[in-house]
């Protein structure tokens, strides 16, 4: 067994869809769990017009009852709210159309709107940069919020931080616990070094104000993994470059790394690795983390630590130059109501690509069809582990 999901719906358009297979049945969901992670998608210094617009609410249409999955694909529902305001332009039927609706012809720098008309044919960039759009993340957080449920019941939590916004540069403490991880969300910035959020927040408001946007790095951790989650097998298998082509995925993602990841190239092999250790009541550890938990593919029972690099958002309200498809003029880029800066917000999407990816190899190692299922043949793999340490 696996997780599997998809999501649907344009920026502008209803609603957002996602279906979610894979997940068995037993356990407890509600939309007051899915509820807190689209509340926390939408906070950050530097958001823009659409977040007072969204109040994000997920409606579960499917794979739910009484509070508790059935194990059938679950449905989930969020509607977007500034749908009112674009009817005519967004319509589905070709007789709502709204005529004196201009096609957006002038591309953006950085964004998918030009290759996207080119992959499908398009004349009007409205076709490709409503799903093009962040808002999409919205759908992945609301999966992500019930891979994290799951991982829950095997005392595994996901969190996320920001560690730099432009310039500003925050310190990471290492070891740092759930306690300490979850005071993010009461930073304006979802950064845990305030002295650094103090900078990053006095950062995205002189972007504001020379028209500008900011990009930044953010460092998702997860903890309470066991060992041997992955695999070396094959390169599809590895846990690192699932949770990397994930972080990958969300919209102005440039980079991923595990653990120290680039900074390794400039070390020798002495301080690049983690040597182990043994003790009766801990079993096998590490006391440097320098592989950000992964070894091979695989989860070697450390806390895990992925960073990803967020670009500056493409939407300028100083616009880039361009090119109108249709007269060949240089002109400036097209404008959407935008964000100044979204690494916050990126962050929180990171952690639920990063919970979705741990829940599916949690499945495919101890899945079954029921909840139940699932704990008997983790409780029984941990105890195989400890069953193998040594015994001076």
């Amino acid at each position: 067994m696996s997780l599997s999901y998809k999501t649907a719906g344009e920026s502008h358009g209803p609603e957002l869809v996602s279906i979610i297979e894979g997940i068995p049945a037993g356990l407890s969901v509600s939309a007051r769990d899915i509820d807190r992670d689209l509340a926390r998608r939408q906070l950050g210094h530097g958001r823009g017009g659409r977040m007072k617009i969204e109040k994000d609410q997920v409606i579960i249409s499917s794979g739910v009852r009484n509070g508790l999955t059935l194990g059938s694909p679950v449905g989930l529902r969020i509607v977007n709210a500034d749908w009112r305001n674009w009817t005519e332009v967004m319509a589905v039927e070709a007789d709502g159309k709204d005529a004196t609706a201009e096609p957006v012809t002038v591309p953006r720098p950085g964004h998918a709107d030009l290759p996207g008309i080119q992959k499908f044919g398009f004349r009007d960039m409205r076709n490709v940069l409503e799903r093009a759009s962040a808002r999409e993340t919205a759908s992945r957080v609301a999966v992500g919020a019930l891979a994290r449920k799951l991982l829950a019941e095997f005392t595994v939590q996901v969190f996320s931080h920001v560690v730099r916004i432009g310039e500003a540069g925050a310190a990471v403490t290492p070891g740092m616990t759930a306690e300490d991880l979850s005071a993010a969300d009461e930073s304006p910035v979802r950064c845990l070094d305030r002295g650094a959020a103090d900078d990053m927040v006095r950062e995205i408001d002189r972007a504001r104000e020379n028209g500008e946007s900011l990009g930044g790095v953010f460092e998702v951790v997860a903890l309470g993994l066991v060992p041997g989650l992955g695999s070396s097998a094959s390169g599809p298998e590895r846990l690192g470059g699932r949770i990397g082509g994930a972080l990958m995925s969300i919209p102005a993602i440039k980079g991923a790394e595990i653990g120290d990841g680039f900074q390794l190239a400039r070390r020798p092999g002495s301080q690049a690795h983690d040597e182990i250790f043994f003790d009766p009541d801990r079993g096998y550890y590490r006391r440097t983390n320098r592989a950000g938990g992964l070894e091979g593919g695989m989860t070697n029972g450390e806390i895990l630590l992925a960073r990803a690099c967020m670009k500056p958002i493409p939407t300028l309200t100083r616009p880039l130059r361009s090119i109108d498809i249709n007269s060949g003029a240089g002109v400036p880029a097209h404008k959407e109501r935008s964000d100044v800066c979204a690494v916050p917000a990126a962050a929180v999407v990171g952690e639920a690509m990063v919970a979705i990816e741990l829940a599916r190899v949690m499945l495919e190692k101890f899945g079954g069809d029921s909840l139940d299922d699932m704990r008997v043949s983790f409780n029984a793999y941990r105890e195989r582990l400890e069953a193998s340490w040594p015994r001076p």
